[in-house]
């Protein structure tokens, strides 16, 4: 189910379809339409005019010219008067329509514009929950393709102003305050803390629990979200093992899983059949998203992959906002992790 944000001239991706927000005579008059008009050349320009018109909320197809993708794909987005003259509707039905036609010309991949923001005025914090929800319902059933949503400018779309305070809330009283937040370990943890310490020299280059004399394992700190108790039942497992423990716990299908992840089948199929297969740390937060999984369990498959959630990492932090706030949609954290300047959870591996 691979989708990603990313910030990028829509000109210059190398993908099967690019999508252009027009209007209804695919005159460019500006904005990304003009910009993708003058990259492709005026026979894009002579197409158009052939075409002859298009209403708002569907879409036509035409080959790219000079682009380095194979279709543009022009869709006539909305403007926005006050939301009650079916703003949402048609710009639902720009995204559904690109989509259906990249499917129907077999694109394996596609990029979208945020359609009918900057001057069609639709508000800035519901333009990309729009887009969101469509890609989403889309990408359930088709997930051979890979979507982009490419923003020039973050500006180009606002969280809602609650999810906006909560996140910089959350980000004052917990980023960069990891030190106050550990846990002392006993000689019954080894185990454990050598698996931690060895996450934390990872992340931190501080050195291997291994290296050290046995007698500063009993004082060894390590980032803890609970008891390690909590956690002990996972020490002796593998992610693998731990994964599937937590489907079977949390009683989600396989499929369900993976897709809910944004994760690929690909991927999905290195996890299932590779037995020395370790994810990324982005591919183990996404799967534990997926199974919405609290800030415990979360800690716990992480631990199984030689990974951990720190408040040193602001990427970390907002995961864990999230966590906390049962915010379990990928797209949705993306879109967070986004804002703040963070790589995205969708990872090729």
């Amino acid at each position: 189910m691979p989708f990603k944000i990313i910030r990028e001239d829509i000109t210059k991706i190398r993908c099967d379809a690019i999508v252009n927000p027009t209007n209804e005579k695919l005159s460019p008059d500006g904005g990304v339409d003009a910009t993708i008009h003058q990259a492709a050349g005026e026979d894009l320009l002579t197409m158009c005019q052939a075409i002859g018109g298009l209403n708002v909320g569907k879409a036509k197809i035409t080959p790219a010219y000079n682009l380095p993708c194979k279709y543009v794909i022009h869709t006539v987005g909305p403007y926005w008067e006050d939301g009650a003259h079916h703003e949402k509707e048609y710009l639902q039905s720009c995204y559904r329509e690109a989509l259906k036609i990249a499917k129907g010309t077999k694109c394996k991949s596609i990029a979208f514009p945020l359609i009918s923001s900057g001057l069609y005025g639709y508000p800035k914090d519901q333009v990309l929950t729009v887009a969101l929800e469509v890609i989403k319902e889309f990408l359930y059933d088709n997930d051979d393709m890979l979507i982009y949503i490419v923003v020039y400018d973050k500006t180009a779309y606002a969280l809602s102003e609650q999810l906006s305070c909560g996140v910089s809330a959350y980000i004052d009283d917990n980023y960069a305050s990891a030190h106050a937040d550990t846990l002392e370990v006993d000689d019954g943890d080894i185990i454990f803390a050598r698996r931690m310490a060895n996450t934390v020299q990872c992340e931190k280059s501080m050195q291997p629990i291994e290296s050290l004399p046995r007698s500063h394992w009993r004082r060894q700190s390590v980032p803890a979200f609970g008891s390690v108790n909590s956690l002990k039942k996972f020490m002796y497992k593998g992610f693998k093992e731990t994964l599937f423990d937590f489907i079977d716990e949390k009683g989600i299908h396989d499929v369900d899983c993976y897709k809910r992840a944004n994760v690929s089948r690909q991927t999905w199929s290195k996890i299932v059949n590779d037995p020395h297969y370790t994810p990324t740390k982005k591919t183990a937060i996404a799967l534990a998203i997926s199974l919405r999984l609290n800030i415990d369990e979360a800690q716990a498959l992480l631990v199984s992959t030689g990974f951990i959630l720190s408040k040193s990492s602001l990427f970390d932090v907002i995961i864990m906002f999230c966590i906390v706030k049962e915010i379990y949609d990928v797209f949705e954290i993306d879109s967070i992790l986004f804002q703040y300047d963070q790589e995205t959870l969708f990872s090729k591996e």
